[in-house]
């Protein structure tokens, strides 16, 4: 079974691209009183995997102040006890080998989780962009049907006028 947004994609990208498909399908699939902004969010957000969400929140760690903080602290820590309060019995003497490779395995580890992470932030630029090409199609769509209905009203104004004026030039 399609999901709404796989079949509007559909729809957008077809050979005819019929906007009355489209307009069809917004009046069949989205209530008046739901906004169209939410329902691409939700299927945007039910899209994202615990793999994805955790990538994420490493990459958001990963490239903040506190991490840096947080980093250096355990680096200054690390060389203080080794060379200064455990001198004699440091267990990762100067060069600091063991330490070295801790910092290897996070680096080779945090630079494919921040690849990840970017790489979903780039989908998720890319699906705005498609939502805000829908959204600002759903507008003109309704700035269009607004327009047809004010002509509407217009020429049954007209209507009434020119029968007000019949009437006054009766009676």
């Amino acid at each position: 079974m399609k999901s709404r947004k796989d079949t509007l994609h559909q729809l957008i990208h077809s050979t005819e691209n019929d906007i009355g498909k489209i307009n069809d399908f917004f009046a069949e699939n989205i209530n008046d009183d739901e906004l169209l902004t939410h329902v691409l969010m939700e299927a945007q957000d039910k899209e994202a995997t615990f793999g994805d969400r955790l990538s994420d929140k490493v990459a958001e760690f990963g490239g903040s102040w506190a991490f840096i903080i947080v980093f250096f602290s355990i680096l200054f820590a690390w060389i203080a006890l080794n060379s200064i309060i455990l001198a004699q019995k440091a267990f990762d003497p100067y060069p600091f080998i063991l330490m070295n490779l801790i910092l290897s395995c996070i680096a080779a580890i945090q630079a494919p989780i921040i690849m990840m992470s970017q790489n979903r932030k780039e989908l998720k630029d890319r699906q705005r962009a498609q939502n805000d090409y829908l959204i600002n199609l759903k507008a003109e769509m309704e700035i269009k049907n607004l327009q047809l209905n004010m002509k509407n009203l217009f020429e049954i104004q007209k209507k009434q006028i020119e029968l007000l004026d019949e009437l006054k030039k009766k009676g």
